[in-house]
């Protein structure tokens, strides 16, 4: 699969998501040959912008931020995604707190346009575009007005993202040319989804109710409270954690700190080391996305997390949700709560009248582009 891509990035995101994105100018081949050209809306047409090359046995590169000088508010999806060429995909990256996703108009078929390894390649951070999936905007289902699928950055499919679903709506509301405040339906592998997006461009979400029964979170850990897995020990490594599970859909295991130690520093984690541990650990049969939780106050938590597929990312918005439901039940916060993410803050609440989950955040375009299947 050769890549051709033209495109036009945001300038509207903070010095820290900006850093975050930067792998997107090392864009390279994920086949035999590509040529990429890179335009930046902060550079002037007259700028001197070098020229990268760069062979190999496995790919060329060739990469210029002189050409097609574009800020994304010259460029629209609903006008982008409008072309119609054999073998070319066409795709928006959004970006909701730095967990950031390939958008695809997939709305012609029920069948996802590139394949799992295909999504696999184009999340790379060295040799593809760079993301921690790919999602499709599908048909409805079910009465629904819309599905959405996601491949994760290796290549599994999980039941939903919350950041992801946020990103989602944006790229309907511009293909669909949609202005002000909209909601539609979403079908999702973890039921029936519904944003909304607000005046002032954020997306909240109804995530639907927490899903606490042991077996169908799943975990083979056993109920400790009705049916649910509240505050329970967990051996990993020898070492033993407090764990409450929790579905949004998709697995949870939330931790607010160890037997020893009780009160979780996240920022002191070595993520990449006591991650894949809980994801992979023989209690958890479908896997499991790991929250760790740091208690500032009854209305302020602050999460790093691990997901299940992708790592540590910048933020999880199910995982967010599934905080602040385990943070209620031990009684640890409020049913409302801001939650710190690395990518920035989340508004979580867990509406006591109807049992749902709300979530209200940002999703914001990052370019557009164009691949060569």
């Amino acid at each position: 699969m050769a890549v051709a891509a033209t495109v036009a990035i945001s300038n509207s995101f903070t010095p820290s998501i900006r850093q975050a994105l930067t792998p997107i100018n090392r864009f390279s081949s994920l086949s035999s040959s590509s040529s990429t050209s890179i335009s930046f809306p902060t550079l002037q047409s007259h700028s001197f912008v070098p020229i990268i090359s760069s062979k190999n046995p496995n790919f060329n590169l060739l990469v210029s931020s002189a050409m097609n000088i574009e800020a994304t508010d010259k460029v629209s999806p609903s006008s982008f995604l409008d072309r119609r060429e054999s073998g070319v995909l066409h795709f928006v990256k959004y970006q909701g707190l730095g967990n950031d996703f390939i958008l695809v108009d997939n709305r012609d078929s029920t069948e996802p346009r590139i394949t799992p390894e295909q999504a696999v390649r184009l999340c790379d951070r060295n040799f593809g575009i760079g993301a921690d999936g790919v999602i499709f905007a599908m048909p409805g289902t079910n009465g629904t007005d819309y599905t959405m699928r996601i491949f994760n950055s290796d290549g599994s499919e999980p039941e939903m993202c919350g950041n992801g679903v946020r990103c989602f709506a944006r790229f309907i509301a511009e293909l669909e040319n949609l202005q002000g405040k909209q909601s539609f339906t979403i079908h999702t592998g973890a039921g029936l989804i519904v944003p909304e997006i607000q005046e002032d461009g954020k997306v909240r979400v109804d995530m639907g109710e927490p899903i606490l029964k042991a077996s169908d979170v799943p975990t083979k850990l056993p109920a400790n409270k009705d049916d649910a897995v509240v505050h329970s020990e967990l051996n990993v490594d020898g070492v033993t954690w407090h764990v409450t599970c929790v579905s949004m859909g998709n697995p949870h295991c939330v931790t607010f700190g160890t037997k020893e130690s009780k009160d979780l520093q996240v920022d002191k984690l070595n993520l990449v080391e006591i991650g894949p541990k809980f994801e992979h650990h023989d209690v958890f049969p479908a896997r499991t996305n790991t929250e760790f939780v740091q208690v500032h106050s009854h209305s302020h938590l602050k999460m790093h997390v691990w997901e299940r597929g992708a790592g540590a990312t910048l933020a999880c918005g199910t995982g967010a949700c599934a905080t602040v439901v385990a943070a209620v039940l031990e009684g640890r916060a409020g049913r409302k709560c801001t939650v710190d993410l690395p990518g920035g803050p989340l508004e979580i609440e867990w509406r006591e009248d109807d049992n749902h989950v709300y979530m209200t955040g940002p999703a914001e375009v990052v370019f557009y582009g164009s691949l060569s299947l």
